[in-house]
């Protein structure tokens, strides 16, 4: 977690803010979630350690963590944008599923050489892609 601190802190003062502690805390916690997550769940997580981080803060926060390409907004389910750290993991995709709402990752090597491809054919420069399916788990087929 310390290349991801340097990271933000080297963000935030090009931006001339400053890493307080809560930002810190936010920032530990997002890298501790392995999962992805929404801005409440996030919150809630972190008072359960620290009640010194306001709900606002971790809302101001994670625009500028998106902003440092350290997390993303990977989809919204829910009527919630969910987010996952990105800096350090391989671009994948995501199935969700319609019933429970559980999303499954699967890396997306091949698929993004073929986009890649396409995309050159159009004279076209890939900066972000996000890649989802929606349907059904496998559990919730055989619950039916």
């Amino acid at each position: 977690m310390e290349k991801e601190l340097q990271i933000f802190h080297e963000f935030l003062q090009a931006k001339g803010l400053k890493l307080t502690k809560p930002r810190e805390i936010i920032l530990e916690e997002v890298f501790l979630t392995h999962e992805h997550f929404n801005v409440d769940e996030l919150y809630d997580q972190i008072r359960e350690k620290h009640d010194n981080v306001s709900r606002a803060t971790v809302y101001r926060t994670i625009p500028l963590l998106v902003e440092a390409n350290l997390i993303k907004n990977a989809l919204r389910c829910a009527a919630k944008d969910h987010y996952e750290h990105i800096y350090g993991h391989a671009k994948h995709l995501h199935f969700i599923c319609n019933e429970c709402g559980r999303i499954m990752e699967e890396e997306i090597s091949e698929m993004e050489s073929a986009l890649r491809k396409l995309a050159a054919k159009h004279n076209f420069q890939i900066e972000e892609f996000n890649i989802g399916a929606k349907g059904l788990c496998n559990q919730c087929r055989k619950d039916k």
